[in-house]
């Protein structure tokens, strides 16, 4: 159920952009982690556990709801909108506590339902608020990972691996200390970000989501002191798995957030991936390797008509400083708490939609920017010709294998700093050496386009998670 239009504030004076000027590139995170979507994932859980309780032969006192009773109750669940949590915030203002405003409104929603009326006081039964909180906020998490972020992923890593396809031939001077080095292919490079990006998704993708419904303490004791011989464990983790999580059968008063961190780094490191490229991109722009589309009515500079930048790149960069600053934080302070627990940690969850909403403004402007992008071809060539130097590495090495002496001094002392390296130079050179003919002509024959390895096999072999041969 999607939130409703509000009048209270408009995307010219929200305080954060990601509800201002990035309002509606986000709406599917503002449904999950908005106050209307934390009220409204508290208000599933509160549900469920009340059917689940309805279902177990432990609990006799809850008797089994008919099928048209539970459609009722999940009924609630699909219709919940902003007024329901507008109702919500207005208990609260009276109990100044924002899970149990949720337990009263739907007692007071459930009173005229007849199978439920009598079990009224079995919403939240044995429960404190981190058992439906943790539970909610592993819903949302889990949600937005699977249907926001690993969408985006996998766009992020097809769409480089298209690219490595197309261009896994085209021979590009790789810049090592930003210094002219061995040739490499563009379609090797981009497959390069492609594997690490998708390593870094697969890691974020395996994390399991970990939830607990076991009272103030982690122990049962509320549970256990109304139906003793009730199998609290079993029916605890009955009821996490059918929310579709993994159940914690360990905590203290709250699941203690140990999946978060590592679902927050492996998030991190995927942007991490991701600045890399952005910067990369962002130089071979900058040296001409490539140009970008220009858009019709677009403008690039204020005052100089002639810029086209790279600014969809640079977003991606800034967006993702503001992500991993606050997903660093969530991960660092979510997992510790004071004893068996401290409030500290429900101020900074409350902010995992805004570090999830940094990182998909960071994806969502890279594929943009990537969109942009023409290889200019004359460039990379051109680049390629100005250093013959390059294939230094080259002959030293084929010295070496036939015994010359000192093939790598005397390389040096021929290229070693020096301007105008040229193909006849190099030629001249070669025509020196005591090796065989047939290796003296595979060297006369070598030019820096040429010399790149297997760069172009590992482009076009590579496919997102299919083992190295």
């Amino acid at each position: 159920m999607r939130m409703t239009e509000s009048n209270a504030y408009s995307t010219l004076t929200a305080l954060s952009p990601l509800d201002g000027r990035y309002a509606s590139r986000l709406a599917p995170l503002r449904d999950l982690f908005s106050e209307y979507g934390l009220i409204r994932h508290r208000v599933i859980i509160e549900i469920r556990w009340l059917i689940a309780l309805a279902e177990s032969p432990d609990v006799p006192d809850v008797p089994p709801f008919s099928a048209q009773t539970v459609e009722r109750l999940e009924a609630i669940i699909r219709g919940f909108d902003e007024d329901h949590a507008l109702q919500v915030k207005a208990i609260e203002r009276t109990t100044n506590h924002d899970v149990k405003a949720v337990e009263y409104f739907l007692k007071e929603l459930c009173s005229g339902i007849p199978e439920v009326a009598p079990a009224r006081e079995f919403f939240h039964f044995a429960c404190t608020s981190e058992d439906i909180n943790n539970l909610a906020y592993a819903l949302m998490i889990r949600q937005a990972r699977e249907d926001v972020l690993l969408p985006l992923m996998d766009r992020l890593v097809a769409a480089l691996t298209d690219l490595a396809h197309v261009h896994a031939d085209r021979a590009l001077l790789s810049r090592t200390h930003g210094q002219a080095a061995s040739p490499t292919t563009l379609g090797k490079e981009l497959a390069n970000f492609a594997h690490r990006l998708h390593r870094q998704r697969e890691q974020l993708a395996a994390v399991g989501v970990l939830g607990k419904i076991n009272g103030a303490v982690g122990n049962y004791n509320a549970h256990l002191a109304a139906y003793p011989d009730a199998d609290w464990p079993g029916i605890a983790r009955r009821f996490v798995e059918s929310l579709g999580l993994a159940w914690n059968p360990l905590t203290t008063q709250i699941e203690p957030h140990d999946y978060m961190a590592e679902m927050f780094d492996a998030l991190a490191r995927f942007n991490t991936v991701l600045l890399d490229l952005d910067r990369d991109v962002w130089t071979y722009v900058s040296i001409g390797y490539f140009r970008q589309k220009t858009v019709e009515g677009e403008v690039g500079s204020s005052t100089m008509p002639h810029k086209v930048n790279p600014i969809d790149f640079e977003n991606s960069e800034g967006n993702i400083g503001l992500a991993n600053a606050l997903l660093t934080h969530l991960a660092q302070k979510l997992p510790v708490s004071r004893l068996q627990r401290d409030l500290s940690d429900s101020t900074v969850q409350r902010n995992i939609g805004t570090a999830f909403g940094y990182a998909v403004l960071a994806f969502e402007s890279c594929l943009k920017g990537i969109g942009k992008l023409e290889v200019n071809e004359d460039a990379l060539s051109a680049d390629l010709d100005r250093n013959w130097e390059v294939l230094a590495e080259a002959i030293q090495t084929v010295m070496r294998r036939y015994g010359v002496p000192q093939p790598y001094e005397k390389l040096k002392a021929l290229t070693r700093g020096r301007q105008g390296i040229t193909r006849e130079s190099l030629h001249a050179f070669i025509g020196t050496l005591e090796i065989p003919d047939d290796a003296r002509r595979a060297l006369l024959a070598l030019k820096p386009s040429g010399y790149t390895g297997n760069a172009a096999w590992q482009a076009r072999s590579f496919k997102p998670g299919a083992p190295a041969e």
